[in-house]
């Protein structure tokens, strides 16, 4: 990490601070997340435990545009959906110390609608609020309310809750065999 990268992250973790924006690198020391499955490219502005907004740069060469559909690419609505995930996993995680040894998973999907297709080109603006924040002990559990923009046209709606979990040690025999 470089000294910009910890002056960001430092400042999004910061009471009534907003930060931004973060590029790639600076996504990728917050995000576990790697290509193919990291669905945010830049971010645009955090305000701590409030919202975030971020941008994926929806390109051809996405690999799930081989299949769906040829001939008429259209990006699944469902990594539509995990997109806004991310985002809020970012806007998360920044919270978060030791985000190295944990993991953010969905533990449920609601509302979730889909206004119009996203195809190559597109440019999807991520905005994502926090609705709730709970901490129980370790644990953090939020619900997030995400939405999706191209072109200033709503193209997705969701509401997302997730939990903070400790990432899995590696298993005995592959520790062994090093």
């Amino acid at each position: 990490m470089n000294e910009t990268t910890n002056t960001r992250i430092a400042e999004a973790g910061t009471p009534s601070t907003k930060a931004g924006p973060l590029d790639i690198n600076q996504i990728q020391a917050i995000l576990p997340h790697r290509y193919p499955l990291l669905l945010i490219d830049r971010v645009l502005e955090i305000e701590r435990k409030k919202k975030i907004v971020a941008i994926k740069n929806v390109t051809i060469n996405e690999p799930f545009f081989q299949g769906h559909f040829p001939g008429f690419p259209i990006m699944p609505g469902v990594l539509i959906v995990e997109a806004m995930a991310q985002a809020g996993g970012a806007l998360l995680l920044t919270e978060v110390e030791d985000r190295s040894g944990k993991l953010i998973v969905f533990t449920g999907i609601e509302k979730a609608k889909f206004r119009r297709p996203v195809v190559p080109g597109d440019q999807l603006r991520l905005e994502v609020e926090m609705l709730v924040w709970k901490e129980i002990g370790t644990a953090i559990a939020v619900r997030i309310g995400g939405q999706a923009f191209v072109d200033g046209k709503r193209v997705c709606e969701a509401t997302l809750s997730c939990q903070l979990v400790d990432r899995p040690s590696e298993p005995a025999a592959a520790a062994e065999g090093e």
